[in-house]
């Protein structure tokens, strides 16, 4: 199966990371070849691509906020969970994953696998069903991070077990009276961050499957955070753990 991929910058980073098939790059006619699409189009040419100019009408059937380019490319590569072990003991890390327990909407998908590549995040899983996957909507939403992640669909109950068998804690994201304070949770361990779907947080099995459970603090009015936003911010919360942990093993 090929897919279209839309947008200056999610283009660039598949045509970077180089992890699917490339087909072919068109680009609007009349388009200056100027910043990021010079960019693109120097390395089209590194990689032997042909660049075809072709009327921009064409480009809103495919897509909105196109941008005047696309590129036919293969389906996205999935990891397995081995590949995220590998990739954490590589960096020679404690593992730090991600769970998205039913994120449905593209653009939070798009903004959670956006914020796990720029903490670091060794690998992210998806359910096999009843979520949004890896489309060309959610590598634009992520403005391609998505081709620098290994990222797995798996029953995520087998692989909470897998991955507390590996001495992985697994905290999920949750505001209820059952969980923990962010500020008190240890996060510089070996972790699998789970954050819930975007109306019903974490499903009964997964929420019973995790260590403990985390909340964000609350001083304002509004009752909750869109999931995507929470979970960004606990990505950040770990990722300052893991540096001052880091930091503290380090010869003075």
């Amino acid at each position: 199966m090929k897919e279209w991929i839309t947008g200056r910058n999610p283009v660039y980073e598949v045509l970077k990371a180089r992890k699917r098939h490339i087909f072919r790059l068109e680009i609007a006619e009349g388009t200056k070849t100027q910043g990021q699409l010079a960019n693109i189009v120097h390395l089209a040419h590194q990689l032997h691509l042909p660049v075809t100019y072709i009327h921009r009408r064409q480009f809103d059937k495919t897509a909105e906020n196109h941008q005047g380019i696309r590129l036919e490319v293969s389906q996205y590569p999935y990891a397995a969970l081995h590949d995220i072990f590998n990739q954490a003991q590589k960096q020679n890390e404690p593992p730090f994953i991600l769970i998205l327990d039913t994120i449905q909407n593209p653009q939070n998908l798009g903004t959670l696998l956006r914020t796990a590549e720029a903490v670091g995040i060794h690998g992210v899983i998806l359910p096999l069903a009843h979520a949004a996957g890896v489309t060309p909507a959610v590598v634009h939403a992520s403005a391609g991070a998505t081709e620098h992640l290994l990222i797995a669909q798996s029953n995520l109950s087998q692989a909470i077990t897998t991955f507390k068998q590996a001495g992985i804690w697994v905290i999920g994201l949750e505001d209820s009276p059952q969980a923990q304070p962010l500020q008190s949770t240890r996060l510089d361990i070996p972790l699998a961050l789970v954050v819930g779907n975007e109306g019903e947080g974490l499903r009964s099995l997964t929420r019973k499957s995790c260590d403990l459970l985390l909340k964000l603090p609350m001083r304002g009015n509004i009752a909750s955070l869109n999931a995507a936003v929470a979970g960004s911010i606990v990505l950040y919360a770990a990722l300052q753990a893991r540096q001052t942990a880091l930091f503290s093993l380090q010869p003075q």
